[in-house]
């Protein structure tokens, strides 16, 4: 069904209903009729195949059938959850005229647009994530953000230079919507994100934006925010302020201001650095066994939320850092950090609550715990006192809502129903006027009860009763046995099978009366209620400070905890290129293993910034590299460490190569993957970056992964200087450190008896004496007689190793030992059937020159360890 057809033809109610679908052609409406929202057409089929509901049909309209599906007013949130977890976004039709005084049609009109990015009901938000909306912006290949977060008003925006960089910080953000332009060159950036808007490229235009954004801050320049300069991310603001207050309808008072993020403010992550760290989210896609996970036993879900921020956004402002420590140490030492969790806990979600006030979609539990937040701020206060002279500062911003909390004590009963359409919201005493409506409306039992004694004396009918039902209102009953003894001036309302029932001039009377109060008592309880949102709003500047407050509170709480009870220590910044970790451990891995994690030790600086790691698989060579990078970026959150101790220096940025798989999806294999990821590290390490480089060259062939991997090993260690850990399985860049300055060699331990090996993992100084790569095959299950024929080619390869030594010298011996290891098919064979079994290389890629690549390997990177 097309909306911009001929409507001449059809039914008045559906002419309404296309009419406002044209006004929202790419999104669901929910149609509003009675007890139900409707949808229809092509809507109603997406909406049954998407929800699971029934589609049928509604009659029908210009000679054919409507599509129907529905789902109920009262349910209605469950369905807008699913519906915005896949991404889709509704337009709520609600009916705003009055059904009594409507000759066709009632009146209705799209009240707000609920979409992914944008909604801040309670039941449609992740508790503990941010849910954001953000708007892209492309100039002359330099790009900007723009981020809301519409339950809590925060709006952020940054410029960045590159198609990466706008990547990573996609990754970072994971919004629940983009927005970009219609003339936008880059959309394949956008491809795994769901949520995607194209807007029309005029909603971008910068003088429009300037003049939208101060109107809203009430503003008449933006200077005073410090964004003036920030054109492309300004552009990318003006578009998403202008969908925010499309889809909702409403003033927006809780976006109050909007801020720049600078790049040097913060220690850079790319997508694949946090990836491989697995900070909030695993390999897998899940949340457990991640930093977050460990870290986060905030008490609020506000806290909890910001939490993960500062985890994806480390700063370097050390002053800030060392104020954090200095409050983590004071609660450390002091017996508050239980009291003030408790007092926290009854804080709730503060910051959402006060968006929804903002909003004017507050419920009446809203506004009890909001109530119950503004009560422990007095305790916490308490609690705090005397503690770091940072934590006072902190908590100075907390403004006194003793009269808040009164007020919302007064008005708001204990435990209020979960509408305000409900009634019985406001609280007794809290308006006269209100009270009077309800003694009436209370008072009808009791008026009942004396009117049916009096009438059954007076009529001497001892079955006549007083009842009350919807349809027919109050009236007198009487059983059929006694109806003839009904007196003349009782009409007759509705006869039954066993009774007959009556109204009396008295009871129709007292009927319209109980009626009016209680229609009064609700609409005026309406009106008190909406009066709340008016007294509330004048501070909701200052409530959102006390969120932010109270969150940051929460988590500082929160690490405090965490550094009592698993162990962590106090790091130091220091201005100097160092990284000086003695027993460092693993914050997640200590938590899931079952022994005892072996703490090691790592030692960077200018003199000795690049580490050559050496070790078998399994060794715990990746285990140790992550642990330094969380480390480092725990320190850089503020929070203590998993170490014995921490001494860490001017760190911009934290680059991971850690492990790689094939990007299907754009056709990338791993190798590509890898060297992309390589690339990027390359172009964008500094001296004071801190990078981690796990087997690069890996995916080629043995010449060429070993040429890469030295050649980038030499560059970061003489153009770069990065702090670097470069961790590989080609023992011939064991002899970097004789040839460059600041390389040096080390390795994690192992132990090898007859067929089994143990894994020490213990780093030390010096290359391994051996890799071990067969008996880690052996652990892996690979079968005996393979692993046999492997030590049979080893030997053999072993023998032609002196050879090829000898070729160096001789020409002629080279090539004897190249021809015999081409030329004699069974030897050939045999390795390819090695081959094949250990690393499942395909049988068409075994070409004579791969295939002495291959055995090349085995000999030379020393027993099989491309297993891993």
């Amino acid at each position: 069904m097309t909306v911009t057809q001929d409507l001449s033809n059809h039914t008045p109610m559906m002419v309404q209903y296309l009419q406002l679908k044209a006004q929202n052609p790419d999104i669901l409406l929910f149609y509003r009729m009675g007890d139900f929202y409707e949808l229809f057409y092509d809507d109603a089929k997406k909406a049954a195949a998407l929800l699971d509901i029934s589609l049928t049909k509604r009659g029908q309209s210009a000679g054919e059938p409507i599509p129907m599906a529905g789902v109920p007013y009262h349910a209605v949130e469950g369905y807008l959850a699913k519906l915005v977890a896949l991404g889709e976004s509704v337009a709520i039709c609600e009916q705003i005229g009055d059904p009594a005084a409507s000759k066709g049609p009632v009146e209705r009109k799209v009240v707000r647009i609920v979409t992914p990015g944008t909604v801040s009901d309670e039941a449609l938000l992740p508790e503990r994530q941010d849910n954001l909306v953000a708007a892209i912006y492309e100039h002359k290949g330099t790009f900007a953000i723009a981020t809301l977060d519409m339950a809590s008003g925060r709006f952020l925006i940054s410029e960045l230079p590159s198609q990466e960089a706008l990547s990573a910080e996609l990754q970072r953000l994971q919004p629940a919507e983009i927005l970009y332009a219609e003339d936008f060159a880059y959309a394949g950036i956008l491809n795994n994100y769901k949520g995607l808007r194209r807007r029309p490229v005029w909603e971008f235009e910068l003088t429009t934006t300037i003049q939208l954004l101060n109107r809203q801050f009430g503003t008449q320049s933006l200077a005073g925010f410090g964004v003036e300069k920030a054109t492309n991310a300004l552009c990318a603001a003006g578009c998403l302020l202008h969908y925010a207050q499309e889809t909702q309808r409403t003033a927006l008072p809780h976006i109050n201001s909007i801020h720049l993020s600078q790049n040097s403010e913060t220690v850079l992550l790319d997508a694949a650095t946090r990836r491989n760290l697995e900070l909030t989210q695993n390999l897998a896609g899940g949340t457990e066994n991640t930093l977050a996970s460990v870290l986060d036993k905030c008490v609020t879900p506000m806290g909890s939320r910001l939490l993960k921020r500062w985890i994806h956004q480390p700063i370097r402002d050390v002053k800030k850092l060392k104020e954090r420590q200095d409050i983590i140490e004071s609660l450390q030492k002091s017996e508050q950090i239980a009291p003030l969790q408790q007092a926290l806990q009854n804080v709730g979600d503060m910051e959402r609550i006060l968006a929804r006030v903002a909003l004017r979609s507050a419920r009446p539990r809203d506004f009890t715990r909001l109530r119950s937040a503004l009560e422990q701020i007095p305790e916490i206060k308490q609690h705090s006192q005397q503690l770091a002279p940072n934590l006072d500062i902190l908590l100075a911003q907390l403004a006194n809502f003793d009269e808040l909390a009164d007020l919302l004590k007064r008005s708001i009963i204990d435990n209020p129903p979960q509408l305000i359409r409900d009634g019985g919201v406001i609280e007794e005493g809290y308006n006269a006027e209100l009270d009077e409506w309800r003694l009436l409306s209370a008072g009808a039992t009791q008026y009942l009860e004396d009117l049916e004694i009096r009438e059954r004396e007076a009529t001497g009918i001892d079955t006549l009763k007083i009842g009350f039902n919807a349809v027919h209102g109050y009236y007198i009953q009487i059983s059929q046995g006694q109806a003839h003894k009904a007196p003349i001036h009782y009409v007759r309302r509705q006869t039954l099978k066993n009774a007959e029932r009556y109204i009396i001039p008295e009871l129709k009377t007292y009927e319209d009366k109980v009626l009016k109060a209680k229609g009064a008592s609700l609409a005026l309880e309406k009106q008190l209620y909406d009066e709340l949102f008016d007294l509330l709003m004048p501070r909701l500047g200052e409530l959102q400070l006390a969120a932010m407050v109270l969150a940051e509170l929460d988590v500082l709480v929160n690490l405090a905890e965490r550094a009592e009870n698993l162990g962590y220590v106090r790091p130091t910044f220091s201005p100097q290129r160092i990284i000086n970790i003695k027993e460092g451990r693993h914050p997640v891995v200590e938590r899931v293993i079952k022994h005892p994690f072996i703490a090691n030790p790592v030692y960077l600086n200018a003199q000795r910034h690049l580490l050559v790691v050496t070790g078998p698989n399994m060794g715990g060579k990746s285990t140790y590299m992550r642990q330094i990078a969380l480390i480092t970026l725990m320190a850089y959150i503020g929070s203590f460490v998993p170490a014995e101790s921490a001494e860490i220096g001017a760190i911009d940025r934290i680059f991971t190569r850690i492990g790689a798989s094939d990007d299907l999806a754009s056709g990338r294999s791993t190798f590509m993957v890898e060297m992309t990821e390589m690339a990027n590290i390359l172009h964008q390490a500094t001296e004071n970056s801190l990078v981690l480089i796990d087997e690069i060259g890996r995916g080629t062939s043995t010449y060429d992964g070993l040429s890469l991997a030295w050649a980038c090993a030499e560059w970061l260690a003489k153009k770069t200087q990065s702090l670097t850990l470069f961790a590989t399985h080609y023992f011939e860049l064991t002899s970097l450190p004789s040839q460059l300055k600041g390389v040096a060699n080390v390795h994690l331990d192992a132990r090898e008896h007859n067929d089994t090996i143990a894994f020490m993992h213990c780093v030390q100084e010096g290359a391994a004496s051996k890799s071990y790569g067969l008996a880690v095959a052996a652990l892996a299950g690979v079968p005996k007689p393979v692993i046999a024929l492997a030590k049979q080619r080893l030997a053999h390869l072993e023998t032609l190793s002196e050879q090829q030594k000898v070729g160096e010298e001789n020409p002629q011996a080279d090539l004897l030992f190249s021809q015999e290891v081409v030329e004699n098919p069974p030897l050939v064979a045999q390795e390819s059937a090695v081959e094949l079994a250990l690393s499942e290389i395909e049988p068409d890629e075994l070409t004579p020159r791969r295939a002495l690549d291959e055995l090349y390997k085995l000999k030379k990177l020393l027993k099989g360890e491309f297993l891993r």
